[in-house]
C-alpha cells in the first residue's frame, strides 16, 4: 500500500520587474538539503544549480536565467518566507562604533524590492551614443550575494557591464551585444571617461534591490542609530 501524500499548499506573487502573477509553493526538506549542502562548500556553480532548482521547482517560472536579479532575490525570499518562517534574525553592526553587534528580528514580510527615483536602463554617454542594459545574470546574483567576494572592482563591473548590456546605438545604427564579442565589448568600456565610467557604476548601485531599514540601540553606547540592509545575503548570509 502507498504512504499517503501531504498536501502542499500554493501561493501567489507578483514579479517586481513587469508585475507578472507567478504561482509557488514552499520548499521541501530535499530541495532545502540542496541549497545547504551548496552553500558550505561555497561552490558558486552548486549555489547556482541550488537556487535554479529550487525556484524552477518551487514556481512556474520557466525562464529563471532571463529574470532581473532583483525578481530573483525577491522570488527567493517569498519561498523561503513559506517554508521556513515569517522573520528573520540578523546580526547588526551599530554604525557609531562600527565594532558592536545587536541581534535583530525582522518580519520578512517588511523586505520589499526598492526601486530607486530616476534609476534607468538607458544610459546617454555621449550626445550620440546610448548603452541599453539589463540586470545581472543568476551567476552574478550569486557571486553577489552567497560567496563572500568584496565590493567589485573596475574589471568586474566592466566584465559585469559587457554581459548586462544589450545595445549600443549611435546616431546611424544600432549594434546588438549579442551579435558583439565580448572582447569588443569589454573594449569598448576600456574606451570610457571617467565621468561615462561613473554612470555605468550608477546603474548597479540604483538598479532594484531587496532593502528594509532597521533601527538599533548599541548597548555599550545607547546611541539609537537607522541601518539600511540590501540584497538577498544581508538577510540570510
Amino acid at each position: 500500500m502507498a504512504l499517503p501524500k501531504l498536501n502542499v499548499p500554493k501561493y501567489k506573487l507578483k514579479l517586481p520587474s513587469d508585475g507578472r502573477t507567478v504561482n509557488y509553493r514552499p520548499f521541501l526538506v530535499k530541495e532545502e538539503k540542496l541549497l545547504l549542502l551548496a552553500t558550505e562548500t561555497g561552490n558558486q556553480a552548486d549555489i547556482v544549480t541550488a537556487i535554479k532548482t529550487i525556484i524552477t521547482e518551487c514556481t512556474d517560472i520557466h525562464d529563471v536565467e532571463e529574470l532581473p536579479t532583483f525578481d530573483i532575490e525577491f522570488v527567493f525570499l517569498q519561498i523561503r518566507t513559506k517554508s521556513v518562517g515569517e522573520a528573520v534574525d540578523v546580526s547588526v553592526m551599530c554604525p557609531d562604533d562600527n565594532e558592536t553587534e545587536v541581534e535583530v528580528k525582522i518580519p520578512l514580510s517588511d523586505i520589499k524590492v526598492i526601486k530607486t527615483k530616476g534609476h534607468k536602463t538607458d544610459i546617454k554617454l555621449s550626445p550620440e551614443i546610448i548603452l541599453t542594459m539589463g540586470y545581472p545574470s543568476l551567476d552574478s546574483f550569486v557571486e553577489m550575494n552567497f560567496t563572500g567576494g568584496d565590493t567589485p572592482g573596475v574589471d568586474q563591473i566592466f566584465s559585469m557591464a559587457a554581459g548586462c548590456v544589450k545595445q549600443i546605438s549611435d546616431a546611424e545604427e544600432v549594434y546588438e551585444a549579442s551579435d558583439t564579442p565580448r572582447e569588443e565589448l569589454i573594449e569598448f568600456f576600456d574606451q570610457l571617461s571617467s565621468k561615462q565610467f561613473m554612470m555605468i557604476q550608477d546603474f548597479f548601485e540604483t538598479m532594484p534591490k531587496l532593502s528594509h531599514t532597521v533601527k538599533v540601540t548599541n548597548p555599550k553606547t545607547k546611541v539609537e542609530s537607522d541601518v539600511v540592509l540590501e540584497g538577498l545575503a544581508a538577510f540570510f548570509g
